[in-house]
C-alpha cells in the first residue's frame, strides 16, 4: 500500500501539470488518445538516456558543465525532439502552433513522470522530497517542453524558415535545461536563492510563449467571427 502510495504521489505533479497545459488549447483541444500516446512514448525515453547517459560517462570524468549540458540535457532533449519531429511533425492533428507545445510537453512530462517513480521509489523520499522535485525537475521538464514545442510550432507553419526553427526547437530546450542542472550541481549551498528567480523567469517566459502560439492560431479568426455571430 505504501508503494502504490509512493507511485500515485510521483505521477501526480507530470498529471497536473499536463492538464494544465492541455486545458490552455484555446481553439481545438488535440485527442486524447493522442497526447497519452506520446507521454507514454516519452516515458520509454527514460531508458535509451540512461544507456546513453552510462555509456559517456563510462568513458571517463567530465566536468560539471559538460554533465548539464551534454550528458543530461543534450541527450534528454534530443531524444525527445526526436520523438516529437517524427511521429508528430507530419501528423495530420498538428493543425495549429499550440499543438506543438501540448505535445512537446506530454513527451517531457512523460519522461519526467516516470524518472520521478525511480526516483521515489528507489530513494529514501519524504513528502517534502516530493513536492521539491514536483516544483523543481517535472516542472522543469515542462517548461523546457514549452520551449521545444513552440519552435516546433513555429517550424511546422513557418515553412521557409523551418530548419532555423528546428535547431532552436532544441537548442533552446537543451540550454534551459543545461542551465537548470549546471545551477542545481553548482550552487550546492545556495541553490535555492538562484533557482527560485530562474523558474519564476522560466514560468513568466512559458506562459508568454503560450500566448505566442494562440495568437498565431489560424483558428483565431475563426473563434472571433464565431463570437460576433453569437452576439
Amino acid at each position: 500500500m505504501q508503494i502504490l502510495s509512493i507511485i500515485m504521489a510521483a505521477i501526480a505533479p507530470g498529471l497536473s501539470l499536463l492538464a494544465f497545459f492541455y486545458l490552455k488549447d484555446r481553439y481545438e483541444t488535440e485527442p486524447i488518445h493522442l497526447v497519452v500516446k506520446v507521454f507514454l512514448l516519452g516515458a520509454l525515453l527514460v531508458f535509451p538516456s540512461m544507456i546513453l547517459q552510462n555509456e559517456l560517462l563510462g568513458i571517463g570524468k567530465v566536468n560539471d558543465f559538460v554533465f548539464s549540458f551534454v550528458i543530461t540535457s543534450g541527450i534528454e532533449e534530443f531524444l525527445k525532439f526526436f520523438l516529437l519531429y517524427h511521429m508528430i511533425f507530419h501528423h495530420k492533428a498538428f493543425d495549429e502552433p499550440y499543438d506543438g507545445i501540448v505535445y512537446a510537453v506530454s513527451i517531457s512530462l512523460g519522461f519526467a513522470t516516470l524518472e520521478n517513480i525511480f526516483y521515489a521509489l528507489f530513494n529514501s523520499m519524504t513528502f517534502t522530497n516530493l513536492l521539491v522535485r514536483a516544483l523543481l525537475p517535472v516542472s522543469g521538464h515542462a517548461l523546457f517542453g514549452v520551449s521545444m514545442g513552440y519552435y516546433m510550432g513555429k517550424a511546422k507553419f513557418e515553412p521557409s524558415k523551418k530548419k532555423i526553427f528546428l535547431f532552436l526547437s532544441l537548442l533552446v530546450a537543451v540550454f534551459w535545461h543545461g542551465l537548470f542542472d549546471y545551477i542545481m550541481l553548482v550552487a550546492t549551498n545556495y541553490w535555492m536563492w538562484i533557482m527560485i528567480p530562474f523558474m519564476i523567469i522560466l514560468w513568466l517566459r512559458t506562459m508568454w510563449k503560450v500566448e505566442q502560439a494562440h495568437e498565431h492560431s489560424p483558428f483565431r479568426v475563426f473563434h472571433r467571427e464565431e463570437k460576433v455571430k453569437l452576439s
